[in-house]
């Protein structure tokens, strides 16, 4: 942690690693700043590099097409925990680069990142190192079954995952094609939540408020702000967040998903996974907060004062739209039925083709009720068929 560090003025150049609709809304916020961002990225047709001041395109491995983005920025940040230390750490030797190649290779290991907010003494799910059926079924043995096995790296959106329900599952696994795996008890949860946290580099730090997660098919379908869980319950969610951020020395933005479990009246928490980025579930801060996730990652990494996380409309909620929605041969929804519902704000991703489970967009609505929000919101993605 460095209290010397001087701010990155607007005027500077942003590096951002990674062209999806991350990096594309976060070059949005940047811009608004005043800032100009440089993008690297697979194609040039990615996302990102339709908003972008500039961008260079090469695989994430190729350290000279790397040196040549690093340049021409004054800090680099990344948008996908998956992209290689290796790459982040050829970026840091040319300009500040959050978060560093240290905490992405605690993100992109499961067994590490669980092992790290264990032995700080954070809530996560019982969880144990499994190569095979044999262990997996010992694992169950030891948490009860069901129990979720995961690849330790790569894999997200569900992808990588099998939930056993007893030994004939686990014999079922193709443990080879996964690598090194981690089972994790089976939470009976409640809810879903997440909390987004922004940290500077001298460790001042903040979070959003707590949003409530809906998945279908492992993928997030409907946030609502605020989450249906006790003050006490958001407080100690919102504290956990940040203390896991300042465990693993994050600066930029950490999401921290949770499982909130009722044990006896008692709301519990248990930390499900992390990811050093800004988050799916955040996107509502665009319309819902005072300052959105992706504008206080900009002021994060740049050393900025931190915006009012507040929420500016007593309830908001987002619903994704995923490729399932396109025709079968690309066609367009009908985006005017959409918007004709009232007080719907609609943001696509700009990528070109539409494949069943991608994330395309979402839509956000804001209001008094969330119950008359989320009514909005399905209506407006249903009247796209």
């Amino acid at each position: 942690m460095n209290s010397t560090i001087s701010p990155i003025m607007p005027g500077s150049t942003i590096g951002m690693v990674g062209g999806g609709q991350l990096g594309r809304m976060f070059a949005i916020a940047a811009a608004k700043l005043g800032y100009r961002v440089g993008v690297f990225c697979g194609s040039s047709d990615e996302p990102a590099a339709d908003v972008a001041s500039f961008t260079v395109c090469g695989p994430l491995e190729d350290h000279s097409a790397i040196e040549i983005f690093a340049r021409r920025c004054d800090v680099i940040t990344l948008e996908f925990e998956n992209i290689p230390a290796e790459t982040i750490a050829a970026c840091g030797r040319h300009a500040p680069t959050f978060p560093d190649a240290s905490v992405l290779a605690t993100a992109q290991d499961r067994l590490r990142e669980k092992s790290t907010l264990r032995d700080a003494g954070l809530p996560v799910t019982p969880f144990a190192p499994v190569t095979n059926a044999e262990q997996a079924c010992q694992a169950a043995e030891q948490f009860g079954w069901p129990v979720i096995v995961k690849t330790q790296r790569s894999g997200y959106d569900g992808k990588g995952q099998h939930r056993l329900n007893n030994a004939a599952d686990a014999e079922a696994v193709d443990w080879q094609a996964g690598g090194e795996w981690i089972a994790e008890a089976m939470i009976d949860f409640e809810r879903e939540v997440s909390v987004v946290v922004s940290r500077r580099a001298d460790g001042v730090s903040t979070t959003f408020p707590v949003f409530e997660n809906g998945h279908r098919n492992h993928i997030l379908d409907l946030t609502t702000l605020p989450a249906a869980i006790t003050s006490q319950t958001q407080a100690r969610a919102r504290e956990i967040a940040m203390e896991a951020t300042r465990c693993l020395d994050v600066v930029g933005l950490l999401c921290v998903e949770m499982f909130i479990q009722n044990v006896d009246g008692e709301q519990q928490i248990y930390i499900n996974e992390v990811a050093p980025r800004p988050h799916n579930s955040g996107h509502v801060t665009i319309e819902a907060c005072r300052t959105s996730q992706f504008e206080q990652h900009v002021r994060a990494i740049c050393g900025l004062p931190l915006g009012d996380t507040a929420m500016i409309t007593p309830a908001a909620a987002m619903i994704n739209l995923l490729g399932d929605w396109w025709g079968a041969n690309g066609e367009q929804p009908n985006w005017p039925a959409a918007l004709s519902v009232d007080g719907v704000s609609l943001h696509l991703y700009g990528k070109h083709a539409a494949r069943p489970g991608r994330k395309m967009g979402h839509m956000t609505a804001v209001g008094s009720s969330l119950d008359e929000i989320t009514e909005r919101l399905h209506r407006a993605r249903n009247a796209l068929a």
